[in-house]
């Protein structure tokens, strides 16, 4: 038989299949891809604006979704806009970003654990303000590293994404989170902090607060999530203990996957929308997908992703890199 079999996967919580190869020679090559830098002629915005020497928090749009649903809602929000305010107008949400220090251009994994941690508390600060104003539905935090990953710059940042709909991964996640909890009598990602590290043969990281692992119906090459041990919806909630090891986690994470010659990828937070409560059954956690490939025809044609690399084979060669990182800030 020829390479290529693919393992259909399932994914526990949001019932979603993902087709995994499982027979093919792991070759490291195919998966060394640097990420690209952004062209920006030397001129970077963010290590001017805003004024400042830390990690600040600049606001890059104001009403960044307007929303006009169907076509014919469309082609009225066309006509109209131009005669109101647009606070007035169906529009609503921002686009901000978290920027490290002026001249941070390194990888989040070599800034350090007070930089990183100064970042992380400022995102849970602004979840703590949307869920006070109660004027969306969700916050987003995401960061793309490297042009192939939609980065727009080559400042260490966060974009918060401030959004008037609760994404529909999200939404898959927390309804399957409370069927799987009706169903098991607990949440799903409780028992994969407990499982996982039992397993050990897709665990990468953890300490007492935090779990780094492949999960089983991994999307995407090397995809990693980082899970609280402690259970708890909400990003909102997270205690200095939860962002120190998520720090942490993290800065571990990312320097093994470093040495796959720094791919680009997308780190993204999944946590409880801003105005549900939903504090039983769901529980927060970053992803990490490094994005090297391209979408192919048969994820185009029927919506499910082909994973070239087993997530057991991942660890295994992630586990082999030594860690790349530093134990300081700069000075």
């Amino acid at each position: 038989m020829g390479a290529g079999l693919f393992e259909l996967r399932r994914d526990e919580i949001t019932g979603w299949w993902v087709a995994t190869v499982v027979d093919r020679q792991f070759r490291r090559g195919r998966f060394a891809l640097a990420a690209a830098p952004v062209p920006d002629d030397g001129d970077c915005q963010n290590c001017r604006q805003p004024d400042g020497e830390g990690v600040r928090l600049r606001t890059l749009k104001d009403y960044a979704f307007n929303v006009v649903g169907s076509r014919d809602e469309a082609r009225e929000a066309e006509r109209n806009m131009a005669q109101v305010a647009m606070a007035s107008a169906r529009a609503s949400g921002s686009w901000r970003t978290i920027v490290a220090p002026p001249g941070e251009h390194r990888p989040l994994q070599l800034v350090g654990a007070e930089i990183l941690r100064s970042m992380l508390e400022v995102a849970r600060q602004a979840f703590i303000d949307a869920e006070k104003l109660g004027q969306t539905e969700y916050l987003q935090v995401v960061q793309n590293w490297g042009a192939q990953a939609g980065a727009r710059t080559n400042h260490l940042c966060l974009d918060l994404y401030d959004l008037p709909q609760i994404p529909h991964r999200v939404a898959e996640e927390i309804g399957g989170a409370a069927r799987y909890m009706i169903r098991e009598g607990e949440c799903p990602y409780c028992r994969l902090v407990r499982e996982e590290p039992r397993a050990e043969v897709r665990m990468i990281w953890q300490d007492e607060a935090s779990v780094a692992f492949a999960p089983f119906a991994s999307r995407s090459p090397f995809e990693v999530w980082i899970v609280p041990r402690r259970h708890g919806a909400d990003f909102a909630a997270a205690t200095a203990g939860d962002i120190a090891s998520t720090a942490e986690a993290l800065s571990q994470v990312l320097g093994r996957l470093a040495r796959l010659d720094g791919p680009p990828h997308n780190l993204v937070l999944h946590t409880s929308p801003l105005r549900e409560r939903v504090d039983a059954t769901y529980h927060w956690h970053w992803e990490i997908h490094p994005r090297l490939r391209d979408i192919a025809g048969l994820e185009v044609g029927t919506g499910l992703p082909v994973n070239p690399v087993s997530p057991e084979e991942a660890v295994e060669e992630l586990l082999r890199q030594s860690p790349l990182r530093v134990e300081s800030d700069r000075s």
